[in-house]
């Protein structure tokens, strides 16, 4: 089989990623050390997923339709193009100012990045499968994991050194912004020299009420790939304390901004870690047992997080919740692109990532709201005890994913 990197769309489509994920992770980190630092509660770091959240779902749905009937490439590089206007924006009001008098401006950045970012993640997932051949899609979905590992590692790890230098250099914590509104003007032109095969369209698209409703019969009816993003929805909903990040950084690990950064890129150097691991590795024999065992390894994680009182220990603890992550994100994204034909991917890319993204903005409100009325060493034990109450659940109820073998044995979807 010929290696997917062969193709220079598909390389060019890697460094869009990539460089959006870099822009993302700077934003990110700027904008929750700057809300903490504004306000010193932690409340106001799960409002960020929450601002996050409701303009990301109120949009995916419709733009995974739009990504089975409409040009994908041009989808993606026009909501990079609001990305670009959103961080931009970002930039502006920190410099004058009225982050600092009126932080919910900042808010209303957020939600405005995450509109965009609504219709940018279903366009460009489904964009893969129009790059690769059906036999590569499993590699293909493995290499985007590592390449996304690989940013996030030094996007994380680099990202509060980069804050922290701007604030030293006294450009201020807007710089972190200009880079990211930069980055991401990059990632735009790099979508745009993607050439992808002919997209497998509809003869006559089904209005958009009937399309999405194909969607959630297809997804529904598939216990596997259901079950496994149920799996990921629940558990990271609970479990994930990576929002209460800068909290630890300063009250408890007594680090700054520069330790922010290295806390955040931990869970990314273990899912690096293992990416490079699984490189060397044939695919999985029993992709559901180990898709099961590595959700309720990463619960058991986030209570070692909860409870560390060093550094050292917190970034292991980070660290090991990333390499099982991983596995996770493996397994889920090859299933999608094994199962689900190529018609429907950007309705099934686009209700996946309703589960990842209620998972991971919600679940920044929920691990905010819990820290707020718990305490935050409280909150992130009990939702590491929920993740693995979940991990039961599900492995009890959906007996079809813990039996499942390889991937590559199911048989792929055709149109």
């Amino acid at each position: 089989m010929t290696s997917p990197l062969t193709n220079p769309s598909f390389r060019w489509y890697l460094l869009s990623l990539s460089l959006t994920l870099l822009a993302s992770e700077l934003t990110t980190l700027a904008v929750s050390w700057r809300l903490f630092e504004l306000t010193r509660d932690p409340l106001a770091l799960g409002l960020i997923g929450l601002a996050a959240m409701v303009p990301f779902l109120s949009s995916v749905l419709y733009a995974g339709h739009l990504a089975d009937v409409a040009d994908r490439r041009w989808i993606a590089a026009l909501a990079l193009t609001g990305l670009i206007a959103s961080t931009a924006l970002l930039a502006g009001l920190d410099y004058c100012g009225q982050l600092a008098a009126r932080p919910w401006t900042a808010y209303a950045a957020v939600a405005a990045a995450s509109l965009a970012r609504g219709f940018l993640v279903p366009a460009r997932g489904a964009l893969m499968a129009d790059l690769v051949t059906t036999d590569q899609r499993e590699a293909a979905a493995r290499v985007r994991a590592t390449v996304f590992q690989f940013t996030s590692v030094g996007a994380k790890a680099g990202g509060g050194f980069i804050y922290a230098a701007g604030v030293a250099l006294g450009w201020g914590s807007g710089a972190t912004f200009v880079l990211a509104a930069v980055l991401l003007v990059v990632a735009a032109l790099a979508m745009l020299a993607v050439v992808s095969r002919p997209q497998v369209r509809p003869e006559a698209p089904a209005p958009v009420l009937r399309s999405l409703a194909e969607g959630m019969r297809f997804l529904g009816g598939n216990r596997i790939l259901l079950g496994a993003m149920l799996l990921d929805l629940l558990a990271v909903l609970f479990g994930d304390a990576i929002a209460l990040a800068p909290v630890f950084a300063d009250q408890i690990l007594h680090l700054g901004p520069d330790g922010l950064g290295l806390l955040r890129a931990a869970p990314a150097v273990g899912a690096l870690a293992m990416s490079l691991l699984l490189a060397r590795l044939p695919p999985f024999t029993c992709a559901g047992p180990l898709l099961l065992w590595s959700v309720a390894g990463f619960g058991l994680t986030m209570i070692g997080f909860a409870l560390a009182t060093h550094p050292v220990l917190a970034f292991t603890c980070l660290a090991l919740s990333g390499a099982l992550d991983f596995i996770n994100v493996t397994v889920r994204s090859a299933l999608v692109q094994v199962l689900t034909p190529p018609a429907m991917l950007g309705r099934v890319t686009a209700m996946q990532q309703i589960f990842i993204w209620s998972s991971n903005e919600l679940g920044a409100f929920e691990s905010g709201l819990a820290a707020h009325l718990l305490g935050v060493v409280p909150s992130v034990i009990f939702g590491g005890l929920m993740t693995l109450g979940v991990t039961g659940a599900i492995a009890w109820t959906i007996p079809e994913l813990r039996r499942l073998g390889r991937i590559s044995d199911l048989p792929a979807a055709r149109n």
